[in-house]
């Protein structure tokens, strides 16, 4: 079995002068490094006192799952010879806090709108979103269903 290793770099970026003195005295802004990429500038949800204009964990949890699967999806209609010419995705997910101050994950839907060139393989093209949701690597990660519910539109009845 092959491993692959993950390392980046996070620095808090709110310290506002008195650092954790009180809960509002900072600010929830941070930045992510890893060699040979920009800096991603990160910070919480606005719900805790967070940033709008940055993104939070939770979006980042969402993205990541979204993009795991495109990138699985694009490798297996490569694979099998249909022609993808388009990919969007309007994911979502619901986070639960709880009583503790904590927090869950309940659920991510992916709802992949897709465009392909071949009306043949369009039952095969549905199909393969299946087999990507089984391979992702994120999704395999979860303790909490991630949900596909894709639509395959041949690229002529998308203007693609």
């Amino acid at each position: 079995m092959r491993q692959h290793r993950y390392t980046i770099h996070l620095k808090w970026a709110g310290n506002l002068g008195v650092g954790t003195q009180s809960y509002k005295a900072y600010s929830r802004d941070f930045e992510v490094r890893a060699p040979g990429k920009p800096v991603f500038q990160g910070s919480a949800d606005p719900a805790f006192r967070g940033s709008t204009e940055k993104y939070n964990p939770e979006e980042m949890l969402v993205a990541a799952l979204s993009s795991c699967h495109k990138l699985w999806y694009l490798h297996l209609c490569a694979e099998a010879g249909i022609t993808v010419t388009a990919y969007e995705d309007d994911a979502s997910g619901l986070m639960a806090e709880t009583k503790d101050g904590g927090g869950h994950f309940e659920w991510v839907r992916l709802q992949p709108k897709v465009s392909i060139l071949e009306s043949s393989a369009l039952a095969q093209a549905q199909a393969l979103h299946d087999r990507a949701h089984s391979l992702c690597f994120i999704a395999n990660s979860c303790n909490f269903p991630v949900h596909c519910e894709p639509v395959i539109l041949l690229a002529d009845e998308q203007g693609s």
